[in-house]
């Protein structure tokens, strides 16, 4: 096969089989057909900037009514994305931190990454082919009961952000966003499930509301205290990498004993790790300065 694709190459080249030495340096190998390379954009990224890539859900309200996500959050679809958010931190190790919540995950690079040599559509793409090829693969982990009807796309974005504190008010923005939706769906879904009313009648009594009616009515109607709401649908997940101590049985055989022995083993490992914490106040990132270290 490596020769066939060899004598392919020299003809490309303009070398017949069996030509002399001089046609065998196939990586100098042009053809007439090579000038298309020069349609390609440059899309190298700007240098000493943070890189985001945001990745969304395309047309999951669908999507999710479809395969009968619950309301007005749905565990297994959350701890799905987190899932394959994982995988591509995994895959990718200049991500320094990740931020999801509903069917969005954003992903920040190193500041300094030269991964690709900074080719915006190679970040993008491989984010998100990563990420949907993941979603699939692990459905039935947590979704057992719920076959995959169709396949999931999603979309993706590259925003860069020069100084630290434009990527902290980026994910801010992010976390802000989820505690606006998740309030009012939470409300939305209560008003709908637990008092009969239509989407629109739930719609057409929050319009207008703010952040404080939508409390007292989830309060005063339905005995819900919002701040006791689980941290996930508050605050979504923020996943950032820190080192695990692991302990694995190994088998060992000790001096003078004839059969292998089982003993426990402590290993430290740097893994991928979700939190659902503020991340708009200054304690997250007094904790964990090295996310915005100078060498990122």
């Amino acid at each position: 096969m490596l020769r066939c694709c060899r004598a392919a190459a020299a003809i490309a080249a303009g070398c017949a089989p069996g030509s002399p030495r001089g046609c065998r340096g196939l990586t100098m190998a042009k053809s007439k057909f090579e000038y298309v390379r020069d349609f390609e954009a440059d899309d190298t990224i700007l240098p000493n900037c943070w890189i985001v890539v945001r990745l969304d859900g395309r047309n999951f309200h669908r999507f999710s009514e479809q395969h009968e996500f619950k309301k007005p959050n749905d565990d297994r679809a959350l701890h799905l994305m987190t899932k394959c958010a994982q995988t591509v931190m995994q895959e990718l190790e200049d991500i320094v931190i990740a931020y999801g919540q509903s069917d969005e995950y954003s992903f920040v690079f190193k500041k300094k990454s030269r991964w690709f040599k900074r080719r915006a559509s190679k970040f993008m793409t491989h984010v998100v082919s990563q990420f949907s090829s993941s979603y699939v693969f692990y459905w039935k982990d947590y979704f057992k009961d719920q076959q995959l009807l169709y396949p999931p796309g999603f979309d993706g974005r590259i925003v860069l952000y020069p100084s630290n504190q434009n990527l902290k008010d980026y994910l801010s923005w992010r976390q802000a966003d989820c505690h606006i939706n998740n309030l009012y769906n939470t409300v939305f879904w209560m008003l709908v499930q637990r008092s009969g009313l239509t989407p629109v009648q739930a719609q057409e009594r929050l319009r207008g509301t703010l952040a404080g009616d939508k409390n007292e009515i989830l309060f005063s109607e339905f005995s819900i205290n919002y701040n006791n709401e689980p941290l996930m649908y508050r605050k979504g997940t923020v996943l950032i990498w820190q080192k695990v101590n692991e302990v694995i049985t190994k088998k060992i055989k000790l001096p003078k004993e004839e059969e292998e022995k089982e003993v426990e083993v402590t290993r430290t490992k740097t893994k991928v790790v979700p939190l659902h914490c503020d991340i708009i106040g200054d304690q997250f990132w007094e904790e964990y300065p090295e996310i915005l270290a100078e060498d990122s």
